[in-house]
């Protein structure tokens, strides 16, 4: 239920809530070998550090940046490909919050605060989560990127807006977060444990480095 006297929290899901590397390493070098083994790449050497700037990238950002000479076909195929392993990383228990995360929601929702996500992800994604982590525990709505033709977040946020009560602060690990928040006016929390880098994160209104600091710097960001 909406608190109109409360602020509204925008939490991006990957590298905020969701330490995603755990499943998406693994979903990825399965497609990538895929791609390799059938001749629509050449074979190079993709650090660990390449492979997780992509997370918190919609997937189509992704393979553009990735391959960008691919077919649309193909990328689509190897898009759902890593989508397929990550929900069955999901669903088989592999898939893990960062520490600390549920008893930090749930001081956010005794304080009252109203709770969303804004994630740049599939629907079938969204609903892998929420269901396995029984999301709406602590968030009124999920709202993923797919859903809105792969929009960025700065035009999908706007809709959140709409819907629920300011001020707003965005949490978030990314520059398409820090985007989103800024296109609003609101408040933006950088999460250095996420995915995202220092530069990215530099215009951010304050830094946690885990979860667990974020109700304390709320207080200091909303007085």
């Amino acid at each position: 239920m909406i608190n109109y006297n409360k602020p509204t929290l925008v939490f991006d899901y990957d590298g905020t809530i969701h330490n995603t590397i755990l499943i998406y390493q693994e979903a990825f070098n399965q497609c990538y070998r895929w791609l390799v083994d059938n001749k629509y790449v050449q074979e190079e050497n993709i650090s660990p550090e390449r492979i997780s700037s992509w997370l918190g990238m919609n997937a189509r950002d992704m393979w553009n940046s990735f391959q960008p000479d691919l077919s649309q076909e193909i990328k689509d195929i190897a898009s759902a490909k890593i989508g397929s392993e990550m929900i069955s990383g999901i669903l088989n228990g592999r898939a893990k919050w960062y520490p600390n995360t549920v008893q930090t929601l749930q001081q956010l929702l005794t304080e009252g605060y109203n709770m969303v996500i804004l994630s740049n992800c599939k629907s079938s994604y969204r609903d892998a989560n929420w269901a396995t982590f029984k999301m709406e525990r602590f968030f009124e709505r999920f709202y993923d990127c797919e859903s809105y033709g792969f929009a960025p977040k700065e035009q999908i946020i706007k809709e959140i807006a709409g819907d629920y009560p300011a001020p707003f602060v965005v949490i978030g690990d990314r520059d398409s977060d820090l985007k989103g928040a800024k296109s609003i006016g609101a408040k933006f929390v950088g999460c250095s444990y996420g995915y995202g880098t220092e530069e990215e994160l530099s215009g951010s209104d304050g830094i946690i480095d885990s979860i667990e600091q974020l109700p304390q710097k709320l207080k200091e960001l909303l007085g």
